[in-house]
């Protein structure tokens, strides 16, 4: 039986697999006077203390096509999974290397998957094709379930900076010179085409983990599986597992740090909590 190798975009802040075969392409944080490959050697913290004086503007770059073409490696059978299409030109770059990578070997087959997301919700879809790929389904029913999995999933976030949206031209500056002001964060979710949205902007980190929690719950959150993944605010975490576990014992609850891509946006403070809805 042909091995499904899983690709995916470094916005999954996952490195490997223990069921199959597994790499990632790199993400890039760009400024005028330095750039940060998110990959392996990332110091990702000491990106973050960069960011944390930085004034000017940035941008964040997705992989190209070699460089995907890099990640798929010699498998036959490829499941690759990227950021959403509506923030980043990493799906269009997969899709384009899958054309090439398709048409050197007939024999060959990758399936992309636009998250419509980012972070841990990526980690959730990682899961559930080892998760298959474990069972012995075939490459084509991976393929299926992933394709429709996205509506059984749903992304929140936590933010205590907009600066570096706003330096990447994400957010007005206006808007983001609201966050952190009076201890103001905002709290968001991944609408369904995959744009992040803002829902409240609220005073404390105490009031804006009652919102999050509030917001999981109205949003399905039953049982299953939720992600949490910080950047730098591994209290906050560990205080949000706890009030979801508070109301749900039984749900499989996993707290991750962010890499490069997702500190970028997140910031300092900032979290990103993925979950399944039942």
């Amino acid at each position: 039986m042909k091995k499904i190798k899983i690709v995916v975009d470094s916005s999954a802040n996952i490195t490997c697999s223990q069921v199959t075969e597994f790499d990632f392409a790199p993400m890039k944080i760009i400024t005028k006077d330095k750039e940060f490959v998110d990959d392996l050697s990332l110091d990702t913290e000491g990106m973050i203390k960069f960011f944390d004086s930085y004034k000017d503007k940035s941008q964040t770059s997705c992989p190209n096509s070699t460089d995907w073409l890099t990640a798929f490696g010699d498998a036959e059978e490829i499941i690759c999974i990227t950021i959403t299409s509506a923030l980043s030109g990493s799906y269009n770059s997969a899709c384009v290397a899958k054309e090439i990578y398709e048409s050197e070997d007939k024999g060959r087959k990758v399936c992309v998957i636009d998250s419509l997301s980012a972070g841990p919700e990526l980690q959730l879809f990682i899961e559930k094709a080892e998760a298959l790929i474990s069972e012995g389904k075939t490459f084509d029913e991976v393929c299926k379930v992933l394709k429709t999995y996205t509506k059984k999933t749903g992304l929140l976030f936590m933010l205590e900076s907009l600066k570096n949206f706003a330096a990447n031209g994400r957010v007005s500056p206006a808007i983001a010179k609201i966050t952190g002001f009076l201890g103001i964060r905002v709290v968001g979710k991944a609408s369904d085409e995959g744009q992040l949205e803002p829902l409240n902007k609220c005073r404390g980190e105490a009031r804006s983990l009652d919102t999050l929690c509030s917001h999981l719950f109205e949003s399905g959150l039953r049982k299953g599986k939720v992600r949490i993944a910080h950047c730098m605010n591994k209290n906050a975490a560990i205080e949000l597992k706890n009030r979801i576990l508070s109301k749900f014992p039984t749900l499989d609850i996993i707290i991750s740090e962010c890499r490069g891509l997702c500190s970028y946006y997140a910031e300092k403070g900032g979290m990103l909590v993925a979950f399944e809805k039942m």
